[in-house]
C-alpha cells in the first residue's frame, strides 16, 4: 500500500502529481454522475407534473433537467482544476476556460427555459383565436434563443480578449456595418414581418388577394409569405414588400353579394315587364342568408340599345362562396321556369331588318318631281 501511495505521489505530469489528478478525474466524474442522476430524476418529476394537471411545472422540470448534466459537470471541473498546480499563464488560460463552460450553461439553461415563454405565449395565443398569433409563438421562440446565444457569444468574446464589452462591440462595429449592408434585404423583410404581425391584415388560411395573386395564405415567415393560388401554385411574397401593398382580405368579407341584369325583349308589353319584376321580387323575396338589414333590390332601370334591363342585386350572409352558389343556381333556375310560363322572353344579341314590302312597317319611298326642264339624265 506504501508502495502504490509512493509511485502515486513521485510520478508526476507536468508538474502535478499523479494524486492531483486523480483528483481532477474523479471530480468530473463525480459531477457526471450527480447530473445525470439530477437529470433522471428532474425528468421524472415533470413527467408527474404534467400527468397530475400540471402542464408549466412540467415544462420548467423538463427545461431544467438536460442543461445539469452540464452544470455539474463545469462544477467538477472548477472544484478539481484547484488541486492542480499550473503557472500563471496556465492559470489564466484554465479560468479562462472554465469561465467560457460557465457561460454556456448558462445560456443553454437560459435556452431551454424559453420552451416555459413559448407554452405561456402559446397558450395566451389559443385564447385570441387567432392563428396568425398562434404563427407568432414559433417565431418569438426562434428570436428569444438566437438572442440568448448572441449575448452568450459576447460574453465569451468578453471572457476571453479580457477587455470591456464596450471594447468587443467597438471591434464588431466595423463587421457590423458590413454585415448589415449585405443583409439589408433580410432585415427589411425582417421588419416587414413585425408590421404583419403587428397590423394582422390577414390569418394563416385566409384567402387574400395581392398583386394580382389570390389564395389562402399557407405560411407566414420571418422572411416571407406563402400564398397558395387558386391554379394551385404557391407564391413566395417577400414581408418586406408586403407590408407595403395593399392587401384584398377576401375571408374577411361579411357577406357576397351579387349584381344581376336581367334583359327581356323589346317586343315584351309593359304589363309582361311589370310582371317580370314582380316574379324576380318575389323569388328574391327572404332568400336563404338574406341579412334583414340588406334586403335585395329589384328595378326596372334601363333601356339598353337591344334589351330592357331589369336591375337585381342581392347579399349572402356570412360569405360562403360555395352555399352562395347554391342560392344562385336555385335563382337562376326558379327564373327560366317562371319567365317562361308567363310567356316572357330573355334578350340576345339580335338584328331587326326592315323589308319595303312589309305590311305591317311600311316604307314610304316615292320619286321626288324635278323641275321643269330637267330630267334624270
Amino acid at each position: 500500500m506504501n508502495t502504490l501511495w509512493n509511485t502515486i505521489s513521485e510520478y508526476s505530469i507536468a508538474g502535478n502529481e499523479l494524486w492531483r489528478i486523480i483528483i481532477l478525474f474523479l471530480a468530473v466524474l463525480a459531477g457526471l454522475i450527480v447530473g445525470k442522476i439530477a437529470r433522471v430524476w428532474l425528468e421524472k418529476v415533470g413527467q408527474k407534473q404534467k400527468d397530475s394537471g400540471h402542464p408549466l411545472a412540467g415544462i420548467v422540470f423538463d427545461a431544467m433537467a438536460k442543461p445539469t448534466v452540464m452544470i455539474t459537470f463545469v462544477i467538477g471541473l472548477r472544484i478539481g482544476m484547484t488541486s492542480l498546480k499550473l503557472n500563471e499563464t496556465l492559470t489564466g488560460w484554465s479560468e479562462s476556460i472554465v469561465n467560457v463552460l460557465i457561460v454556456l450553461s448558462i445560456g443553454y439553461v437560459a435556452y431551454r427555459l424559453v420552451d416555459v415563454v413559448t407554452y405561456w405565449l402559446d397558450k395566451a395565443a389559443r385564447l385570441t383565436g387567432s392563428k396568425l398569433d398562434e404563427m407568432l409563438v414559433p417565431l418569438v421562440r426562434t428570436s428569444l434563443r438566437v438572442t440568448i446565444w448572441v449575448l452568450v457569444l459576447l460574453q465569451i468574446g468578453t471572457t476571453l480578449s479580457d477587455k470591456p464589452l464596450t471594447s468587443v462591440l467597438a471591434g464588431l462595429g466595423v463587421g457590423g456595418v458590413a454585415l448589415a449592408l449585405a443583409a439589408q434585404d433580410t432585415i427589411k423583410n425582417f421588419f416587414g414581418s413585425l408590421v404583419l404581425f403587428a397590423d394582422k391584415p390577414f390569418e394563416l388560411g385566409d384567402r387574400i388577394t395581392v398583386d394580382g395573386f389570390d389564395g389562402p395564405v399557407e405560411e407566414v415567415g420571418f422572411r416571407s409569405t406563402r400564398i397558395r393560388t387558386l391554379e394551385g401554385h404557391v407564391v413566395t411574397y417577400p414581408n418586406g414588400e408586403l407590408a407595403n401593398k395593399p392587401i384584398l382580405n377576401v375571408s374577411k368579407r361579411p357577406n357576397i353579394r351579387r349584381i344581376m341584369n336581367i334583359t327581356i325583349t323589346y317586343d315584351t308589353p309593359p304589363e309582361k315587364v311589370q310582371e317580370a319584376v314582380k316574379i324576380v321580387k318575389d323569388i328574391l323575396k327572404d332568400h336563404e342568408g338574406m341579412n334583414p338589414d340588406m334586403p335585395p333590390r329589384v328595378v326596372f332601370n334601363d333601356l339598353n340599345s337591344a334589351s330592357l334591363n331589369i336591375f337585381a342585386i342581392y347579399w349572402y350572409h356570412p360569405a360562403d362562396w360555395w352555399a352562395y352558389n347554391a342560392l344562385n343556381e336555385r335563382v337562376c333556375f326558379e327564373l327560366l321556369r317562371r319567365f317562361n310560363e308567363a310567356g316572357i322572353e330573355f334578350a340576345f344579341p339580335t338584328q331587326t331588318l326592315f323589308l319595303a314590302g312589309d305590311s305591317q312597317r311600311p316604307l314610304n319611298v316615292g320619286i321626288q318631281s324635278l323641275p321643269d326642264g330637267q330630267s334624270l339624265n
